[in-house]
């Protein structure tokens, strides 16, 4: 079975389960690190298991321009590529798409772009899409999708939720055609559109989870509109999702917003966040958000977090953190992201514990209150 549901918190929709891939057991909810070239900046493959990390994400478009799929073919997968041994989902590559709204074409059987790193020209479809993960051999393969940059108007909405339930069918149908390269299970998700306006959102939550997909995405939202909105949107989305296969929120995000998305029903995350903000020397901490650089961490022998286990807060000071980074150390970069990536670990590891428990209501509520807290002089 690869998802098995295991309790349901009694006041929310908050959810703990189980997914199991070729690669090992993933315990939901969970935050994927991004490792988008077959790399999570700033850390190494070591490390990421060191803190407990799952599963990690992986970018098809990125992938397919630099190193190539031939490449990945010869070397026998990214797995091998990157000796990692365990999951690795891989997106679509149609949010880095959608990014290059002056280089892209949008089409009925696809999307033409040009590549950012030469120019040359290429087309994605349903079908290449899927012929693409197969040589990556990434563990779970979104299907391509549009997502489509807010605020949009409602007749643009409406098209785009019919050209990727279009796509997605056709993405289903190659995925039988299209052999696997390597000896373990992919598994697919299919991803839904809609924007801001909940009839479209229905129409496409209906559409897609009619597909035989092994588990379902929301998409389209982190891309311009309000917090509330993404809540809202997503608790109203989760709805019309089955409650026996894994849901995806894509792109999702600052600590609270993953607790808060999943109280509204929601298993699995990624976001570049801990690694960018810690890469610029801002931490997140269970009494705020630390931004390391100021000067009242001069002389400051505490660590970043006391009740943190990672490397960084078992070893050094806030004080040594902050001479690193002002002296443009690369070691900065590399203990901040091993802590951040950590927190995040923890954070929803904590939560899974609290929803087993049915705790997590209440610890949801006061625990983002001490997160989002400010330390003084945080800029």
């Amino acid at each position: 079975m690869f998802f098995r549901l295991e309790h349901t918190s009694k006041n929310s929709k908050a959810r703990a389960g189980v997914i199991q891939t070729s690669h090992g057991k993933i315990n939901t909810p969970i935050y994927m690190p991004v490792g988008t070239q077959g790399s999570v900046k700033a850390i190494e493959q070591r490390e990421l298991q060191e803190i407990g990390t799952q599963i990690i994400l992986g970018n098809t478009y990125h992938l397919y321009l630099r190193p190539g799929i031939e490449v990945l073919e010869e070397l026998g997968g990214l797995h091998n590529f990157m000796n990692w041994d365990k999951s690795i989902l891989t997106d679509s590559g149609g949010f880095q798409i959608y990014s290059l709204s002056e280089l892209r074409k949008i089409k009925s059987d696809g999307v033409e772009f040009r590549s950012h790193l030469d120019g040359s020209s290429h087309l994605f479809t349903p079908e290449k899409v899927i012929e693409i993960q197969r040589a990556i051999g990434s563990d779970i393969m979104m299907i391509l999708d549009e997502c489509v940059s807010l605020p949009a108007q409602y007749d643009y909405v409406k098209k785009s939720i019919e050209l990727t339930t279009t796509w997605a069918l056709a993405a289903r149908e190659s995925i039988e055609r299209i052999p696997k390269y390597y000896d373990h299970e992919q598994y697919t998700f299919g991803i839904i559109q809609g924007g801001t306006f909940q009839d479209l959102r229905e129409i496409s939550a209906r559409e897609i989870t009619n597909i035989d997909f092994d588990g379902f995405a929301i998409g389209g939202l982190a891309v311009g509109e309000t917090t509330e909105e993404m809540y809202s949107f997503t608790d109203f989305t989760t709805d019309f999702m089955p409650k026996n296969k894994p849901r995806y929120l894509m792109g999702v995000g600052r600590p609270e917003n993953i607790l808060e998305a999943i109280y509204r029903g929601i298993d699995m995350f990624d976001c570049v966040m801990p690694t960018r903000n810690g890469r610029n020397a801002y931490l997140f901490s269970n009494s705020g958000v630390i931004s390391i650089r100021n000067n009242q961490y001069k002389t400051d022998p505490e660590p970043v977090d006391g009740s943190c286990d990672c490397y960084l807060c078992q070893n050094f000071s806030r004080a040594y953190l902050r001479h690193l980074f002002n002296a443009k150390e690369i070691l900065a970069l590399q203990l901040a992201t091993i802590h951040n990536l950590r927190f995040y670990l923890n954070l929803i590891s904590e939560a899974r514990e609290m929803i087993l428990d049915d705790s997590f209501e209440e610890w949801k509520k006061q625990k983002v209150k001490q997160i989002t807290k400010r330390i003084s002089n945080y800029n």
